[in-house]
């Protein structure tokens, strides 16, 4: 291990000097897999960040989760707080709010710090939402819609909420067309909330199907298409989804 690692860090040095060509994302992907099939945490929570992001390897956000577990189950950290992201918004993995708590409480200490330290937590959501980490890109699009800890800026909020919503999480979607269509900590937009309702509701999101119709009826940020909008509130009543089935016998 002793030997693994001072290789590492003379290639490492090597690379900074100019001395030897910057490794491929490939190759480095590589390099993390061998420390991390060995055990090394730290190596295991950087190949769950390239599997995250595919960076070296072919995006699989299921075995960036494999791999930060493993990382978080030897105490680290930063992969503890990854999972508490990642389970809480159902990014890469189903939503599951126990554990969300599990992973939260192994890191208790550390999120107290974060949550004590106002400045201390955007500085780590911001680090990890430059990383693409979607949760942690969603909650800093919060805190500046809010104004904690940062400075409120409507614009930049929007920058964070829609490179969540980017990674294609229909929830996270869903999430961004609320707060356009309502202006909440954002300026108005219901044309572009329709947009990201649609994109939630193709993914089968029974409440973005039920906007998205409410919209299409409405008129609301697009042309009134009550056919269209039949369409929408059917599939998320199919569901079994109260509110659609209600606005769909209003509707019909």
């Amino acid at each position: 291990m002793r030997k693994m690692l001072m290789t590492a860090c003379l290639l490492s040095f090597a690379t900074m000097c100019g001395c030897m060509t910057a490794p491929t994302p490939e190759e480095r992907a590589e390099q993390w897999r061998n420390a991390a099939e060995q055990g090394n945490a730290p190596a295991q929570y950087y190949l769950g960040h390239c599997y995250y992001m595919g960076e070296g390897v072919a995006q699989d956000k299921a075995e960036a989760i494999k791999w930060w577990r493993k990382a978080a189950e030897q105490g680290n950290t930063e992969a503890q707080l990854y999972l508490v992201l990642c389970y809480m918004c159902g990014d890469g993995v189903e939503r599951d709010m126990d554990e969300m708590a599990k992973w939260g409480s192994k890191a208790e200490e550390q999120v107290k710090v974060l949550m004590q330290d106002e400045a201390g937590a955007i500085k780590w959501y911001r680090k990890a939402a430059e990383q693409g980490l979607a949760g942690a890109q969603w909650i800093l699009g919060m805190c500046y819609a809010k104004g904690n800890g940062v400075a409120q800026d409507k614009a930049e909020a929007i920058k964070w909420y829609r490179k969540a919503a980017e990674q294609g999480l229909p929830w996270l979607q869903l999430w961004l067309g609320l707060m356009l269509a309502s202006g909440d900590g954002v300026a108005q937009d219901k044309a572009e909330a329709v947009k990201w309702y649609r994109k939630a509701a193709e993914q089968g999101d029974k409440r973005a199907q039920l906007w998205l119709g409410l919209m299409l009826a409405d008129g609301e940020g697009v042309v009134q298409d009550k056919a269209e909008a039949v369409k929408w509130l059917r599939k998320a009543a199919e569901q079994g989804y109260g509110p659609a089935e209600e606005a769909l016998k209003e509707l019909e």
